[in-house]
Protein backbone atom coordinates (compact mmCIF):
# COMPACT_ATOMS: atom_id res chain seq x y z
CA UNK A 1 0.00 0.00 0.00
CA UNK A 2 1.18 3.52 -0.65
CA UNK A 3 2.93 5.65 1.90
CA UNK A 4 2.97 8.92 -0.03
CA UNK A 5 4.59 11.81 1.84
CA UNK A 6 4.90 15.53 1.13
CA UNK A 7 6.53 18.18 3.32
CA UNK A 8 3.62 18.30 5.79
CA UNK A 9 1.20 15.54 4.80
CA UNK A 10 1.17 11.88 3.94
CA UNK A 11 -1.15 9.07 2.89
CA UNK A 12 -0.52 5.74 4.58
CA UNK A 13 -2.31 2.51 5.46
CA UNK A 14 -4.88 2.97 8.23
CA UNK A 15 -4.04 1.35 11.54
CA UNK A 16 -6.23 0.35 14.48
CA UNK A 17 -4.62 3.19 16.43
CA UNK A 18 -6.09 5.67 13.92
CA UNK A 19 -9.70 4.68 14.60
CA UNK A 20 -10.43 6.86 17.67
CA UNK A 21 -9.14 10.03 15.96
CA UNK A 22 -10.84 9.12 12.68
CA UNK A 23 -14.11 8.43 14.49
CA UNK A 24 -14.03 11.82 16.21
CA UNK A 25 -13.14 13.49 12.92
CA UNK A 26 -16.01 11.72 11.15
CA UNK A 27 -18.49 13.10 13.69
CA UNK A 28 -17.12 16.64 13.10
CA UNK A 29 -17.36 16.21 9.32
CA UNK A 30 -20.94 14.97 9.69
CA UNK A 31 -21.87 18.00 11.82
CA UNK A 32 -20.41 20.37 9.20
CA UNK A 33 -21.38 18.64 5.96
CA UNK A 34 -24.04 16.03 6.67
CA UNK A 35 -21.61 13.35 5.49
CA UNK A 36 -21.97 10.52 5.97
CA UNK A 37 -25.72 10.10 6.05
CA UNK A 38 -25.21 7.04 8.28
CA UNK A 39 -22.66 5.67 10.69
CA UNK A 40 -22.10 8.53 13.11
CA UNK A 41 -23.81 6.72 15.98
CA UNK A 42 -20.82 4.34 16.05
CA UNK A 43 -18.20 5.99 13.85
CA UNK A 44 -15.36 3.58 14.58
CA UNK A 45 -17.53 0.62 13.59
CA UNK A 46 -18.61 2.46 10.40
CA UNK A 47 -14.97 2.94 9.44
CA UNK A 48 -14.40 -0.84 9.42
CA UNK A 49 -16.01 -3.44 7.18
CA UNK A 50 -15.89 -7.18 6.58
CA UNK A 51 -15.83 -6.21 2.88
CA UNK A 52 -12.64 -4.12 3.26
CA UNK A 53 -9.88 -4.49 0.67
CA UNK A 54 -7.75 -1.60 1.95
CA UNK A 55 -8.07 1.54 4.08
CA UNK A 56 -5.87 4.61 4.06
CA UNK A 57 -5.35 7.49 6.45
CA UNK A 58 -4.28 11.03 5.56
CA UNK A 59 -2.06 12.88 8.02
CA UNK A 60 -1.14 16.54 8.09
CA UNK A 61 1.52 17.84 10.46
CA UNK A 62 1.31 14.53 12.34
CA UNK A 63 -2.47 14.71 12.85
CA UNK A 64 -5.02 12.33 11.34
CA UNK A 65 -7.10 14.42 8.92
CA UNK A 66 -8.72 12.04 6.44
CA UNK A 67 -9.68 8.54 5.41
CA UNK A 68 -10.69 6.36 2.46
CA UNK A 69 -11.65 2.69 2.16
CA UNK A 70 -11.69 0.26 -0.74
CA UNK A 71 -14.12 -2.61 -0.39
CA UNK A 72 -15.62 -5.52 -2.24
CA UNK A 73 -19.05 -4.69 -3.67
CA UNK A 74 -21.85 -5.79 -1.39
CA UNK A 75 -25.43 -6.89 -2.06
CA UNK A 76 -27.55 -4.00 -3.28
CA UNK A 77 -24.51 -1.82 -4.00
CA UNK A 78 -25.98 0.52 -6.62
CA UNK A 79 -22.59 1.65 -7.93
CA UNK A 80 -21.40 -1.89 -8.59
CA UNK A 81 -24.74 -2.83 -10.15
CA UNK A 82 -24.65 0.16 -12.50
CA UNK A 83 -21.06 -0.47 -13.61
CA UNK A 84 -21.75 -4.19 -14.13
CA UNK A 85 -24.81 -3.34 -16.26
CA UNK A 86 -22.85 -0.90 -18.43
CA UNK A 87 -19.53 -2.71 -18.70
CA UNK A 88 -20.48 -6.36 -18.48
CA UNK A 89 -17.66 -6.78 -15.96
CA UNK A 90 -18.35 -9.14 -13.06
CA UNK A 91 -18.45 -7.67 -9.57
CA UNK A 92 -15.19 -9.41 -8.68
CA UNK A 93 -13.50 -6.90 -11.01
CA UNK A 94 -14.80 -3.94 -8.97
CA UNK A 95 -13.42 -2.16 -5.89
CA UNK A 96 -15.79 0.28 -4.22
CA UNK A 97 -14.28 3.56 -3.00
CA UNK A 98 -16.02 4.90 0.07
CA UNK A 99 -15.84 6.29 3.55
CA UNK A 100 -13.78 9.12 2.12
CA UNK A 101 -13.63 12.30 4.15
CA UNK A 102 -11.24 15.12 4.97
CA UNK A 103 -11.39 17.23 8.11
CA UNK A 104 -12.03 20.94 7.69
CA UNK A 105 -8.51 21.90 8.82
CA UNK A 106 -6.99 20.00 5.89
CA UNK A 107 -9.29 21.00 3.06
CA UNK A 108 -7.70 22.78 0.14
CA UNK A 109 -4.52 20.70 0.38
CA UNK A 110 -5.62 18.15 -2.28
CA UNK A 111 -5.73 15.37 0.31
CA UNK A 112 -9.14 14.19 -0.95
CA UNK A 113 -7.69 13.91 -4.45
CA UNK A 114 -4.58 12.18 -3.14
CA UNK A 115 -6.64 9.67 -1.15
CA UNK A 116 -8.80 9.02 -4.20
CA UNK A 117 -5.75 8.51 -6.42
CA UNK A 118 -4.10 6.20 -3.87
CA UNK A 119 -7.25 4.09 -3.56
CA UNK A 120 -7.59 3.94 -7.35
CA UNK A 121 -3.99 2.76 -7.66
CA UNK A 122 -4.57 -0.01 -5.13
CA UNK A 123 -7.68 -1.10 -7.04
CA UNK A 124 -5.65 -1.26 -10.28
CA UNK A 125 -2.95 -3.35 -8.61
CA UNK A 126 -5.68 -5.73 -7.45
CA UNK A 127 -7.00 -5.98 -11.02
CA UNK A 128 -10.20 -4.12 -10.14
CA UNK A 129 -11.92 -1.00 -11.46
CA UNK A 130 -12.63 1.64 -8.82
CA UNK A 131 -16.29 2.67 -8.58
CA UNK A 132 -18.04 4.97 -6.11
CA UNK A 133 -21.28 6.67 -5.39
CA UNK A 134 -21.41 10.20 -4.09
CA UNK A 135 -24.39 12.09 -2.70
CA UNK A 136 -25.67 14.66 -5.19
CA UNK A 137 -25.40 17.34 -2.46
CA UNK A 138 -21.63 16.80 -2.05
CA UNK A 139 -20.54 19.28 -4.73
CA UNK A 140 -16.88 19.59 -3.65
CA UNK A 141 -16.40 15.83 -3.82
CA UNK A 142 -18.04 15.72 -7.24
CA UNK A 143 -15.70 18.45 -8.51
CA UNK A 144 -12.71 16.49 -7.21
CA UNK A 145 -13.74 13.24 -8.92
CA UNK A 146 -14.43 15.02 -12.20
CA UNK A 147 -11.07 16.85 -12.10
CA UNK A 148 -9.41 13.47 -11.60
CA UNK A 149 -11.10 12.15 -14.74
CA UNK A 150 -13.76 9.99 -13.13
CA UNK A 151 -16.82 9.46 -15.34
CA UNK A 152 -20.38 9.83 -14.07
CA UNK A 153 -22.35 6.84 -15.32
CA UNK A 154 -25.65 6.93 -13.44
CA UNK A 155 -27.98 8.65 -11.03
CA UNK A 156 -29.22 6.43 -8.22
CA UNK A 157 -30.82 6.59 -4.80
CA UNK A 158 -28.39 5.85 -1.96
CA UNK A 159 -30.44 3.75 0.45
CA UNK A 160 -29.63 3.81 4.17
CA UNK A 161 -31.21 3.51 7.58
CA UNK A 162 -34.82 2.47 7.89
CA UNK A 163 -36.02 2.98 4.33
CA UNK A 164 -34.33 6.34 3.84
CA UNK A 165 -32.56 7.41 0.65
CA UNK A 166 -30.85 10.40 -0.93
CA UNK A 167 -30.00 11.15 -4.58
CA UNK A 168 -26.52 10.05 -5.58
CA UNK A 169 -24.32 9.72 -8.65
CA UNK A 170 -22.22 6.72 -9.62
CA UNK A 171 -18.70 7.38 -10.89
CA UNK A 172 -16.11 5.04 -12.40
CA UNK A 173 -12.38 5.67 -12.31
CA UNK A 174 -10.35 6.45 -15.42
CA UNK A 175 -8.74 3.42 -17.10
CA UNK A 176 -5.22 4.76 -16.51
Amino acid sequence: MPDETTATSRIRPRTAEDLPALGALLVRVHELDGYPVEGVDDPQAWLKSDQELAALTAEKDGQVVGHVMLSYPGPGDAGAEEWTKRSGEPTDHIAMVGRLFIGPEARGDRLGARLTDAATEIARKLGRRAVLDVMAKDKAAIRTYEKLGWQRIAEVEHAFGDGQSVPAYVYVSPLE
